[in-house]
């Protein structure tokens, strides 16, 4: 059963810094490109970072030379390292992965359940 879960998620001021992880496990074959999305209250979620198996990146322009996205593909890992927060940034952040799952011929898109980033002004 293959599941991705996020971590790091919090309550921060304005200004600060957080770094979010999210990990994938079961019985996973190979993964593709990751990704973090966000959704604040009652709008509707969007991209925030997204990276190719081989390393290649793109940001919304909200976020452009604040946050960072990466990966550890040893540990099927994905981060997003997120400074200079903004009260706008405040919404749930869902990490999002293509996964060929064991068995399976076809891959499809994997989600977390979410992780809160709270920035307080």
């Amino acid at each position: 059963q293959v599941q991705l879960v996020e971590s790091g998620g919090g309550l921060v001021q304005a200004g600060g810094s957080l770094r979010l992880s999210c990990a994938a496990s079961g019985s996973i074959f190979s993964i593709g490109a990751m990704g973090w999305y966000r959704q604040a209250r009652g709008q509707q979620g969007d991209l925030v970072a997204a990276i190719t198996s081989g390393g290649s990146s793109n940001y919304a322009d909200s976020v452009k030379g604040r946050f960072t996205i990466s990966r550890d593909n040893d540990k099927n890992t994905v981060y997003l390292q997120m400074n200079s927060l903004k009260p706008e940034d405040t919404a749930v952040y869902y990490c999002n992965a293509f996964i060929v799952a064991h068995s399976s011929w076809y891959g499809m898109d994997y989600w977390g359940k979410g992780t809160l980033v709270t920035v307080s002004s």
